[in-house]
């Protein structure tokens, strides 16, 4: 009998250890591909994760609370890499909470967000590797939690997540890349802007799955997207971006002009 993707995708969600989450999430993947898991689209959708697998370290704080460091020294250097990494593990969590969170949604939902969870892992990886080069491991520096904060405020609506974590948080790593691949690039550290180039392209399309699901959903809501959109982020205090915003990145992700424009309006 096949395994459930959903409790394939659950059992990854829950694992504590980063190297052994990135293996059954590459594994989880895998077995996708191959046909050996099973997704009956329809069912009910279980109660949310309030709390994923995750390592005791990095220590979590609040962002306000995180200290400065300057990219030109070592700790800086490392801490900057860092911040990096936890935010792709807990994209790898965010990705397997959609496959096991909303069952009801079709297989092509789910199809994405595995895609999505691997190329978080495979992410994970090669900062982890850049970071360890620099004589640190992930859990060495402080971090916050902002992305599965909010994971956790949108679990109840689809609709929201969807709006909320790849349309805003995550689309403001595609504004934050190239100004830290600068900074890389000042310091000589050539090998960490070649992994945030694959990062950065893999993110749009990370970001695109989030924008076209956001929108079907509107769509069978009767809603109007860009204007449903701007209402969400008032509605939940979700962060605007910072100027300048990747206007390319932003427009390949499925942001329109007129969106860009509203975003940084004042």
């Amino acid at each position: 009998m096949k395994q459930s993707l959903h409790e394939a995708a659950l059992a990854a969600l829950m694992c504590a250890d980063p190297a052994a989450k990135c293996t059954a999430t590459a594994c989880l993947a895998a077995d996708w591909e191959s046909g050996a898991l099973i997704c009956l689209p329809g069912g009910d959708d279980p109660a949310p994760v309030l709390e994923p697998g995750r390592p005791a370290r990095p220590e979590l704080i609040p962002p306000q609370q995180l200290p400065q460091r300057k990219v030109g020294s070592r700790e800086g250097h490392a801490a900057l890499l860092h911040a990096i990494a936890h935010i792709e593990f807990n994209a790898i969590n965010l990705a397997l909470d959609c496959v096991h969170r909303f069952r009801s949604m079709p297989a092509g939902f789910h199809a994405d967000w595995v895609r999505v969870a691997a190329e978080e892992a495979y992410h994970f990886g090669l900062v982890k590797e850049r970071l360890e080069a620099l004589g640190h491991v992930y859990g060495d520096f402080p971090a916050h939690d902002g992305l599965w904060v909010m994971a956790c405020r949108t679990a109840h609506d689809l609709l929201a997540r969807m709006a909320l974590v790849p349309r805003v948080l995550e689309a403001r790593g595609l504004d934050a890349t190239p100004p830290i691949m600068e900074k890389l690039r000042t310091i000589g550290d050539r090998a960490s802007v070649g992994v945030l180039e694959i990062i950065l392209r893999d993110e749009i399309g990370h970001v695109a799955i989030g924008d076209r699901w956001f929108r079907l959903l509107c769509a069978a809501r009767g809603l109007e997207p860009e204007r449903t959109y701007l209402q969400l982020i008032e509605d939940f205090e979700a962060p605007r971006p910072h100027p300048p915003l990747h206007r390319e990145a932003r427009l390949a992700a499925g942001f329109s002009e007129a969106e860009l424009y509203a975003l940084v309006r004042k």
